[in-house]
């Protein structure tokens, strides 16, 4: 019969094994984000609005879809995080927070998202393609690229490059996701001037 003090060490390097093991396949669940919701347009959006504006689906750099928030280390080095994952992929968040925010933004314009209608005559189309979307290592939250407005006919009105830091409040990944939150808060402010211009 083994003695007591036998059978706690074996049940304690029993449980250390189980532990290690769980750390190497991950036995930690990642934690999940969104980005922060616009606020809700104060009107109820005009249905039969003569202007229509159409958000195209958004092209990412390949290496920001996927499901790990991103942080860039250092001048040329990229980390995907595997402990904070966003929630849903990033196109569709950013998709439907500029979609929100620039509904708040302009009162007169009925904003959509590409498969929400069946017109073929679309009065303005906004691409856009995001190359940056990440925390960095300066404690910065970066979001660069370039949108396109295009009208009716397909013929290019704007084609426009941004880039937008956000300091981080405090250390984490909430914090990042918060900076990130506003910058795209800021690129919708631009866009929305934009768009007013071509009126």
């Amino acid at each position: 019969m083994m003695p007591s003090r036998g059978l706690t060490a074996l049940l304690a390097a029993s449980l250390a094994a189980l532990w290690l093991s769980g750390c190497a396949t991950g036995g930690t669940p990642p934690t999940h984000y969104t980005l922060p919701d616009a606020p809700i347009a104060d009107a109820t959006p005009d249905v039969s609005a003569d202007r229509l504006l159409v958000i195209r689906p958004i092209r990412l750099a390949r290496y920001l879809d996927v499901e790990g928030i991103v942080f860039q280390l250092d001048d040329i080095t990229i980390q995907q995080a595997q402990g904070h994952q966003w929630a849903e992929p990033l196109g569709r968040q950013l998709e439907r927070g500029l979609r929100d925010r620039l509904a708040a933004r302009l009162p007169g314009t009925r904003v959509i998202l590409d498969g929400d209608t069946t017109r073929s005559d679309t009065p303005l189309a906004l691409r856009l393609e995001v190359n940056r979307f990440q925390g960095r290592h300066d404690g910065m939250a970066v979001a660069e690229g370039r949108w396109q407005l295009r009208n009716a006919d397909g013929e290019l009105l704007s084609l426009t490059p941004f880039s937008l830091t956000t300091p981080l409040e405090t250390d984490g990944y909430p914090a990042l996701v918060q900076a990130l939150g506003q910058d795209l808060d800021r690129l919708a402010d631009r866009l929305a001037s934009a768009i007013k211009r071509l009126r």
